[in-house]
C-alpha cells in the first residue's frame, strides 16, 4: 500500500512539474509571437513612413522646379505601386485577438492614404481642385484613423502586459 502512495504521489508530482513546464513554455511562446507580431507592424509602419517621405520629397521636388510635372506623373505610379504592397503586408499579419482593431485601424490609414495621394496625383494631373479638396479630406481621416490606431494599439499592450 506505501508503494501504491509513493507511486501516485511521484505520478501527481510528475503531473505538476508538466503542467507547470508547459505553462511556461506557452507563455514564452506567446511572448516572442507578441514580440513578433510586435516587430512586423513596426516594420510596416516604417517603410509606409519610407515611402510616404519619399513622395512628399518629390512633391515638393516638383514645386521646386527640380523635377518635371512628367517626372513626378511617372513617379506617383511607382509610390501608389509601393502604397499597395505595405497595405497587402498588414493583410499578412496575424495580429493576437486584442490587437486586431489596432491593425485594422492601421491599415484603414493606410489605405485612406494611399487614396489621398491618387487624388493629389489627380490633382496635379488635372488641376481639378475637387480633387484636391477630397485629398486633404482623406489624409485628415487617415490621421485620424491612426491616431485612433495608436490608441488601440497602446490600450491592447496596457492590458496584455
Amino acid at each position: 500500500m506505501k508503494v501504491k502512495t509513493t507511486y501516485l504521489a511521484i505520478g501527481v508530482g510528475l503531473i505538476v512539474v508538466s503542467l507547470a513546464i508547459f505553462y511556461t513554455y506557452s507563455a514564452d511562446q506567446a511572448k516572442i509571437r507578441g514580440f513578433n507580431f510586435g516587430n512586423s507592424l513596426q516594420a510596416i509602419q516604417d517603410e509606409l513612413k519610407q515611402v510616404q517621405t519619399e513622395f512628399y520629397s518629390k512633391k515638393t521636388m516638383m514645386d521646386e522646379n527640380s523635377i518635371s510635372k512628367e517626372e513626378f506623373l511617372a513617379f506617383s505610379e511607382t509610390h501608389i505601386q509601393k502604397m499597395k504592397e505595405v497595405l497587402a503586408k498588414y493583410d499578412a499579419l496575424l495580429p493576437p485577438d486584442s490587437f486586431a482593431n489596432s491593425v485594422s485601424l492601421f491599415r484603414a490609414s493606410t489605405q485612406k492614404q494611399m487614396e489621398s495621394d491618387v487624388l493629389l496625383v489627380e490633382w496635379i494631373r488635372t488641376n481639378d481642385t475637387s480633387s484636391k479638396v477630397r485629398s486633404d479630406l482623406l489624409l485628415q481621416e487617415s490621421f485620424e484613423d491612426e491616431l485612433a490606431a495608436l490608441a488601440s494599439f497602446t490600450k491592447a499592450k496596457n492590458s496584455a502586459g
